[in-house]
């Protein structure tokens, strides 16, 4: 059973890759395109409910159905990981390179405004 405590990531890659399997989304391939363009889709379904009002601070439901702010940021992860299991990309690795090198990076690098 999948609790927030126990979960790592390789695990959470094993198993959204392993459901959405299951639940057929592979039975035919899907470009890695496809896939990305899928993540932006949730993104886009997260700002769709703040800006509806969403209360983003909890896990809103419709019924069984998490729904919500939270829950677009969770089919976004769910995508990822997904997408990182099928193609074998080292995401924890890569995480951990990524924050690692953030830290080292100059104070609002880039000179952009947001």
């Amino acid at each position: 059973m999948l609790n927030a405590e126990t979960l790592t990531l390789p695990v959470l890659q094993r198993q959204a890759h392993s459901t959405a399997c299951d639940k057929g989304w592979w039975d035919e391939d899907r470009s890695f395109g496809d896939q990305v363009a899928l993540m932006h889709s949730e993104l886009s379904e997260a700002l769709e409910a703040f800006r509806e009002g969403d209360d983003m601070r909890k896990v809103n439901f419709e019924g069984l159905k998490p729904v919500g702010v939270a829950s677009e940021f969770a089919d976004v992860l769910i995508r990822i990981f997904d997408t990182c299991e099928k193609y074998d990309i080292p995401l924890g690795e890569a995480i951990v390179a990524k924050m690692v090198y953030n830290k080292s990076r100059p104070y609002r690098h880039g000179g952009k405004k947001i």
